[in-house]
């Protein structure tokens, strides 16, 4: 590497067997590899964007801060979720998908050398931007369980410290489908107050739960409303993933500086694609377009989870995906990986750098396959590896 900056940031893997796979061409592949999905955005959001293609205004720079009209989507989007209202002028800005939000955010909040708290396994592009940003990450151990990954409240608060600068959390998490609720609030809120700390919520599939339940947003804890920042994007209950759109809201004294930090990065937002966004989060059938959306996801994991009965399986709470635990098989997982590819024609992402943890485990992405096509995973795992 020419610079320090990126000595710990290694690719993520999803790159790698994305590639191979592509280059197979082989429609007998099971592409369990990548964070997409073959269910269709909003209908709605297709219309407005056929139709943007032949608007002026939408072939533009401006706003730089994104439409008006995706920031009252967005501050209403999120203050319905929370319960706390976000003014779209000041509270709430557009920026170019969510993980162009979680970079700007934290370049807004963390000086260099100072930490950030997330929980283990996560996503490697959480951890290599905390890293980009000069930040230390800080993991607390999720734990699995017969029943899902699950992480104790209390450990969590108590790796909030003088050094923290945020915490950065995301529920469902990727790649675990851990869920964090009231009582992981609870504990942070308390923990935040006493070192200064911001709590930045990744929402980018809070509403992709597998139990039915509302999400649990951190803002609507008393201790939080004033700590928290929030990164949505198109891109995971919207399945708006080619659009690049995403918004960021908070405190307003925050968001200017995010603000200024988007200006000094991407500068802008796909003009073409932001009314679309606002359309599709504002829909009156909006709820259900994403329940609908994730019922069929659930009916996908499951089938996974049949499949792999026989297999060191974590069940996930919600998300796209899930991890098999390859110690037990004896294998690493970019070993497990391989073997998949070659004799079981199944891409599927091994996940060192994703946090400590998971370089003990390969994820296996359900989204972006029907059901029938999953039906003989498991015979494909037998081929494999026994």
């Amino acid at each position: 590497m020419t610079v320090s900056r990126l000595r710990e940031i290694p690719g993520i893997g999803v790159d790698a067997v994305g590639d191979a796979a592509d280059a197979a061409a082989d429609p007998a592949l099971l592409r369990l590899e990548n964070l997409d999905t073959d269910i269709r955005p909003p209908a709605v959001a297709l219309e407005i964007t056929r139709a943007a293609v032949d608007r002026d205004e939408a072939n533009s720079y401006l706003p730089f801060q994104g439409h008006r009209s995706l920031r009252e989507a967005a501050a209403a989007h999120v203050g319905r979720i929370s319960g706390r209202p976000y003014d779209p002028a000041t509270e709430c800005v557009s920026v170019a998908g969510g993980l162009n939000g979680v970079l700007n955010t934290l370049l807004a909040t963390v000086e260099p050398g100072r930490e950030v708290v997330l929980c283990d396994p996560i996503y490697a592009g959480l951890v290599n931007r905390v890293r980009l940003a000069g930040g230390i990450p800080r993991f607390v151990p999720a734990q699995p369980t017969p029943e899902g990954w699950t992480v104790d409240p209390e450990r969590l608060a108590a790796a909030v410290g003088p050094a923290t600068a945020a915490v950065l959390m995301m529920g469902p998490a990727m790649p675990t489908g851990l869920v964090l609720d009231d009582a992981h609030w609870s504990a942070l809120a308390a923990a935040c107050e006493r070192h200064d700390a911001w709590l930045i919520y990744d929402a980018a599939m809070e509403r992709i739960r597998f139990d039915g339940r509302p999400p649990s947003h951190p803002a609507a804890h008393e201790g939080l409303a004033g700590r928290t920042i929030t990164v949505g994007s198109a891109s995971k209950e919207l399945r708006m993933i080619g659009w690049r759109v995403g918004w960021v809201a908070g405190p307003a004294e925050i968001l200017a500086d995010i603000r200024l930090v988007g200006l000094t990065n991407v500068v802008c937002q796909v003009g073409l694609a932001q009314e679309a966004v606002a359309a599709a989060l504002s829909a009156p059938d909006a709820d259900a377009d994403v329940a609908a959306a994730t019922a069929e996801w659930g009916r996908r994991c499951r089938t996974v989870l049949a499949q792999l009965a026989d297999y060191p399986v974590v069940r996930p709470h919600g998300g796209w995906s899930l991890l098999v635990d390859t110690r037990p098989l004896g294998l690493s997982p970019a070993e497990l990986s391989r073997l998949l590819f070659e004799r079981g024609r199944v891409a599927a992402t091994p996940m060192d750098g994703w946090g400590p943890a998971g370089a003990s485990y390969l994820r296996i992405v359900f989204a972006n396959e029907p059901v029938q096509r999953l039906a003989d995973l498991r015979d494909r795992f037998r081929r494999a590896i026994g």
